[in-house]
């Protein structure tokens, strides 16, 4: 149904939205994408169609879509991870050369973090 990264990008949307999906289409969704269940399987367990899965699968990506596009806190998590990551490079150049010059940087950063990016 999705490739790979697709998938990936679902799971991350699931995990920053998923408790706004309906208690029933939040358990298909997690086992067809996160728990990698096919759609006969959980169909079967469910009783209803492989084409009712499919469509409540790609009815709650459009919604957790929709919610990122609106929030966009999928957005904002990958920015502050990256600059966090690049903090952390930073500190490290400066334990490793002593450059007390790179501190500026560091807090900059810092900052654009705490402002909210």
């Amino acid at each position: 149904m999705e490739e790979v990264t697709g998938l990936w990008e679902l799971a991350m949307l699931y995990d920053f939205y998923g408790e706004l999906l309906k208690e029933h289409n939040k358990q298909i969704f997690e086992d067809y994408i996160l728990n990698d269940f096919s759609l006969s399987e959980i169909a079967d367990t469910e009783g209803i169609t492989r084409q009712g899965v499919h469509d409540i699968v790609k009815r709650c990506s459009t919604q957790l879509r929709g919610y990122e596009e609106k929030l966009h806190l999928v957005e904002k998590f990958n920015k502050t991870k990256e600059c966090v990551e690049r903090i952390q490079k930073i500190l490290r150049r400066i334990s490793d050369t002593g450059d007390l010059e790179l501190l500026k940087e560091a807090q900059e950063l810092a900052e654009e973090i705490s402002d909210g990016l």
